[in-house]
């Protein structure tokens, strides 16, 4: 789609260039109907797009875009039967003197709605030459990176060059539910302001377009030139298969690779590959998930890649399938020594139901991860329910490893209560590694360019409290100050007029923290939402920053030991703030309003 013409998106807001339907465009033709299931509509106009109308609670529908007797471009849709949830574009701009035949093919069983020819949709299709987007959901975070509308999930594709940040994403440009896998792209110069750069790789003969990653080819090695962006994704066809495509203007369109697919394998979840340089071995390495395992591959020049070793078998968590690696080499603090890291992203399984992010650390020479600790040992990067797909940007500056995640769960994702989009991602969080009682551990600290956002602080007090603050639109960042907690339980409670609240509680004695979000807002759109998160803590707490966003509460720990991180859906902003301590002990709270 073209930017210039749709929308922008910054800060997870999404802004129109227009606001309604176009007066001086014609009306459709009324469909032709062929069976009980099948419809063809015909389109005949010079208008930008054609807006469809959804209905969520009705099934897929198959529509072939057919032009000049050949299928253009196919997508299910979950085409309105009696009303319009809302609606979304199909770009009309590439159709040859405007045009083109919908093929529509619904579910047999819609014979028993009535005839089809009498769903609501054929009085809502029109013709349109803008598409608004201006924001209609009240729980829209307000610095969180969002799809402008539609369905986004895992963070794909992530890179650094010239100044600018280029986040991927799974996207569904034909609803606010999981279908039609595509790669949405957004850029930012900051991690904080997204501007929505509309679609880089869609479905083609192999398949729809998963997860994957980006690469900076500066050296030229595998001949598409200098400098030149080459992206890894798994083409989701009757099988999975590994393809790649390149693109020399700096990631903003791609063109893919005529030799596709470039691996195969006879492994039913084979997928999500993600490439880096390997300096030690001259190589480029991917690590792919395959099943219950990664496997490593290795090539000179991104093209013919050949397999090296697997990891997985008798270590950490196998309660779900493996998805989404990274593999990378942090720091240790306070030492002169690095290790490998192997972030492994699992559905299900998670510490409290669903999705989560593990990781195993040890050494990688080049051919084979070796892990460290024993089989049995489990890591968790994140103990909230809301904390998956992380991966980490490729050719970051200053040779940051930033990581950033999909901020939902496969357990009510496509359930949660928005419609014109559904899911965002996490803050972008600094990498490293930290040491306690003979095991290494990621730490994970949100990364310095949020201190930018802060504000002055509109509440700032100390030890035992209950009071009101002014919450603005409901982004703040919440500093709890634990220095002077010797003992005992430190509790923490936002919560707003209605009585909806996020409960926090640090138990110094035992060294555990937990969020309770059982009261939060809306969860009846899932009896899997209501939830009490626990990590366990290692060492005492000094300082917790608790962002708190229109639709989440993620609280880490400033020197990046806990991290827990939760959606929640309030009714109104949480404008008070409680806290106790146990007697011999003191805390201290400061929030800042954060500025989008």
């Amino acid at each position: 789609m073209n930017k210039k013409l749709l929308l922008s998106c910054a800060m997870g807001i999404s802004v129109a260039t227009g606001t309604g339907w176009a007066d001086n465009v014609p009306a459709l033709e009324p469909p032709l109907q062929l069976s009980d299931t099948h419809i063809m509509q015909k389109i005949r106009t010079a208008a930008r797009y054609l807006l469809l109308p959804v209905q969520e609670n009705e099934e897929n529908a198959r529509v072939n875009v057919v032009v000049d007797n050949h299928v253009k471009q196919t997508f299910n849709i979950r085409l309105a039967g009696d009303k319009v949830d809302y609606y979304v574009p199909l770009d009309l701009s590439t159709i040859n003197n405007g045009a083109a035949l919908l093929d529509i093919v619904f579910n047999a069983n819609r014979r028993t709605h009535g005839n089809v020819r009498d769903f609501t949709c054929w009085k809502h299709l029109k013709y349109s030459e803008t598409f608004d987007t201006a924001n209609r959901e009240k729980w829209r975070p307000l610095y969180h990176h969002t799809p402008p509308y539609g369905w986004m999930n895992d963070p794909n594709g992530m890179f650094y060059k010239d100044g600018v940040y280029h986040l991927y994403f799974q996207f569904n440009p034909y609803g606010s539910q999981w279908e039609n896998m595509t790669w949405g792209h957004s850029t930012s110069k900051d991690l904080l302001h997204w501007t929505f750069e509309g679609e880089a790789l869609v479905p083609d003969a192999l398949g729809t377009i998963f997860s994957g990653s980006c690469v900076v080819d500066m050296d030229n090695t595998a001949g598409f030139g200098k400098g030149a962006i080459v992206a890894f994704y798994t083409s989701a066809g009757t099988s999975q298969t590994q393809s790649m495509a390149y693109s020399i203007d700096n990631g903003r369109t791609f063109k893919k690779y005529s030799g596709n697919p470039i691996i195969t394998a006879n492994i039913p979840d084979f997928r999500d590959p993600h490439v880096f340089w390997h300096t030690e071995t001259g190589r480029w390495v991917m690590i792919l998930a395959a099943g219950q395992e990664m496997q490593i591959y290795t090539s000179a020049d991104l093209k013919a890649w050949t397999y090296e070793s697997s990891f997985g078998k008798g270590y950490g968590c196998h309660d779900g399938v493996w998805e989404c690696p990274d593999l990378m080499q942090l720091s240790v603090r306070g030492t002169n020594r690095k290790k490998w890291v192997l972030i492994c992203n699992i559905n299900p399984g998670g510490p409290f139901g669903g999705n989560a992010t593990q990781y195993f650390t040890g050494q990688f020479d080049g051919h084979r991860f070796t892990c460290e600790d024993s089989g049995e040992t489990v890591k968790w990067m994140d103990c909230g329910k809301d904390h998956y797909a992380a991966v980490t940007f490729d050719n970051a500056p200053d040779s940051r490893r930033i990581l950033m995640t999909w901020m939902s769960n496969w357990q009510y994702a496509n359930q949660v209560p928005t419609l014109q989009y559904r899911s965002a991602n996490t803050i972008p969080c600094d990498l490293d590694l930290y040491e306690h009682e003979g095991k290494t551990y990621v730490g994970r600290r949100p990364s310095k360019e949020l201190i930018a956002l802060r504000g002055e602080p509109v509440l700032k007090t100390a030890s035992t409290i209950s009071k009101q603050f002014d919450a603005g639109k409901g982004a703040y960042e919440a500093v709890l100050d634990l220095r002077a907690v010797k003992s005992g339980r430190t509790y923490l409670t936002l919560e707003n007029s209605k009585g909806e609240n996020v409960k926090m509680a640090y138990d110094a004695d035992i060294k555990l923290f937990s969020v309770d979000r059982t009261q939060s807002g809306e969860t009846d759109f899932s009896d899997q939402f209501k939830a009490v998160t626990v990590v366990p803590v290692h060492r005492s707490l000094s300082e917790v920053r608790i962002f708190v966003d229109k639709s989440s509460v993620e609280v880490v720990d400033g020197e990046g030991r806990l991290s827990l991180t939760n959606l929640v859906f309030p009714n109104e902003p949480y404008n008070k703030v409680s806290l106790r301590t146990a007697k011999g002990s003191k805390a201290y709270i400061t929030i800042y309003e954060l500025k989008p």
